[in-house]
């Protein structure tokens, strides 16, 4: 146990060393695409809705871990955990995991921030605290439309740039892992970088191992284009209204 651990606070020093600077790529890093995410720490949000028991409810839940290391199992009663997360992000937060299932007996089935895109495992009900995220972001490729709800109202649509063809955007379910506000509003993340839970299904060397994100341009042009590796490109002045979504936001991205 203590090995495994110890292997989950390096898998987090490793993606924290990712988003302070840039490994050396065994290729060129693709044009126009941005170095790793830098920035301050984001200050910690809970717009949720806490729930008073560990059952099902109308629409997404999310699962908060209650402490850093979470105890993950293959499967639901397994007498020993299959491995420790550390279920810190970057920034030092603990963000709510996507529930998939629950199952009597107190098993939760969480969507996990790890490769491939949609790894999930079973963790117990008294080591989380059930949420009801109250906002959704979902992304449409081919229109290349970002759609913005909170408690099932259409906030904001907005226009956004996408993965170019040899780097596409992944489709799937996620979640915001991390927030991280960027001091150059010019530079290659905009204003705000919001780190999902997902990952480029290309590419594997990139920093923090290709993880997918939604973060900010100044270039307007980069709205409706296919210019990015895969993360989803927001014009500037449309990215303030996604400053208020909480880390463990549920995001659909679809075709």
């Amino acid at each position: 146990m203590a090995a495994m651990i110890r292997g989950a606070a390096l898998a987090v020093v490793l993606v924290v060393a990712a988003c302070a600077g840039p490994p050396a790529p065994p290729a060129e890093a693709p044009a126009g695409e941005a170095p790793p995410i830098a920035g301050p720490l984001a200050r910690p949000e809970d717009p949720f809705r806490p729930l008073r028991a560990p059952a099902p409810a109308p629409g997404p839940l999310g699962a908060r871990p209650l402490g850093r290391y979470l105890a993950v199992y293959h499967r639901p009663g397994a007498a020993a955990p299959g491995f420790v997360l550390d279920a810190r992000n970057p920034t030092g937060q603990l963000p709510p995991m996507l529930v998939r299932e629950v199952r009597p007996g107190g098993w939760l089935e969480v969507l996990l921030p790890l490769r491939p895109n949609g790894t999930t495992g079973w963790v117990r009900a008294e080591e989380v605290r059930l949420v009801e995220p109250r906002f959704r972001i979902e992304v449409d490729l081919s229109r290349r439309a970002l759609v913005l709800e909170r408690d099932g109202r259409v906030l904001r649509r907005l226009r956004v740039g996408i993965g170019r063809p040899e780097t596409p955007t992944p489709t799937g379910r996620f979640y915001v892992w991390v927030k991280v506000p960027q001091r150059n509003p010019r530079g290659p993340y905009g204003s705000l970088a919001l780190g999902l839970s997902g990952f480029s299904e290309v590419l594997d060397w990139w920093p923090g191992e290709g993880r997918l994100a939604i973060h900010g341009t100044a270039d307007p042009a980069d709205r409706g284009a296919r210019v990015s590796a895969g993360c989803i490109r927001v014009f500037n002045p449309d990215l303030r209204a996604l400053r208020r979504v909480p880390l463990g936001t549920p995001v659909l991205i679809h075709r």
